[in-house]
């Protein structure tokens, strides 16, 4: 741990594991969060217990279970944390040219493919020292990594999003149908009825988080059919690389089909059905709200979501209905 400061004879470098602690609910992961070993952490924990005269976490069966003590602390302490960090890492200005950053950003494989392959070569090329991490979404609550500054930035759908923190657009996105271009069963207008369309195999994802309804629940809520899903998949991307050489079909997003279909063998066409369109947004968290980072990183991001959209919209033309 870095040296000591005190308050009322509190270290308060223990304040930093005391937050992990009371959100990981576990000395071992609490440890990794703070790059402390796990007997730093036992170390750490018996010192707040001593501290405040409370077990702070106490053990029941195989999980640590805060005290009311405890539970009373952890919204403060990461209140008082973030506060801290944001003025501390507060910046008047953000150069790009010069500036060494790294932002963390969360989003969908989907959001990586199509947004973040417009935005990275314009990242680079305007900020050359600056590191971008993309993580995956799929995790049981991405809105605990925004509500603790572990990541920068979460690029979800719009409606997913919490209301507790500023957001904003970035692109609207709608759904149509895929298939490999040497699939006899699609007519060569694509013309399907919804029943022939159902009665195809279809190729799906699912997720771990199964924080969100999927497509597949919109299909038996609204329409009130049920796909024949031959394939499940990891994520979207996965679902457009198993159509080539099959004669199954999938619902995706447009311009993530659109993205594939430069480098795979795949035809797009309407489905015989209209499904809501997705709206994308990115959210951060407001003790950051004025970051000129952030505000630079944002920036870029919807300059490159502008361009995507311009981009793209000659080539859906072209691949739809061969204009």
């Amino acid at each position: 741990m870095p040296k000591p400061m005190h308050f009322r004879n509190l270290d308060l470098n223990l304040l930093v594991a005391l937050d992990a602690l009371l959100l990981d609910r576990s000395i071992t992961r609490a440890g990794k969060r703070v790059h402390l070993s796990q007997s730093a952490m036992s170390g750490a924990l018996s010192r707040l217990r001593e501290y405040f005269g409370d077990e702070i976490l106490t053990q029941i069966g195989r999980r640590m279970i805060p005290t009311p003590l405890g539970e009373s602390l952890a919204a403060p302490v990461s209140k008082l944390l973030l506060e801290i960090r944001s003025t501390v890492a507060a910046q008047p200005t953000f150069d790009p040219g010069t500036a060494k950053r790294t932002f963390r950003l969360m989003m969908s494989d989907y959001v990586s493919t199509v947004l973040m392959s417009a935005a990275l070569p314009a990242i680079e090329r305007l900020a050359p020292h600056v590191s971008i991490e993309i993580l995956s979404n799929d995790v049981e609550s991405p809105f605990d990594e925004l509500d603790h500054a572990d990541i920068d930035l979460l690029i979800m759908p719009q409606r997913y999003l919490n209301d507790a923190q500023p957001c904003e657009a970035l692109f609207e996105d709608e759904f149509i149908a895929i298939a490999w271009q040497g699939n006899s069963l699609i007519p060569a207008d694509g013309r399907l009825s919804v029943e022939a369309y159902m009665s195809l195999g279809h190729v799906t994802s699912r997720f771990a988080s199964a924080r969100a309804a999927t497509v597949d629940d919109w299909f038996v809520r609204e329409l009130g059919y049920k796909r024949n899903v031959e394939v499940v998949t990891m994520n979207f991307s996965s679902v457009v690389t198993s159509i080539p050489g099959t004669r199954r079909v999938a619902t995706i997003h447009r311009r993530l089909a659109e993205y594939f279909a430069q480098y795979l063998p795949i035809r797009l066409f309407d489905a015989p059905f209209e499904v809501p369109r997705l709206a994308e947004a990115v959210q951060w968290h407001r003790h950051f709200n004025n970051d000129p980072g952030l505000l630079w990183l944002r920036e870029v991001l919807s300059d490159a979501a502008r361009n995507m959209l311009a981009n793209h919209s000659t080539s859906a033309c072209q691949l739809l209905h061969g204009c």
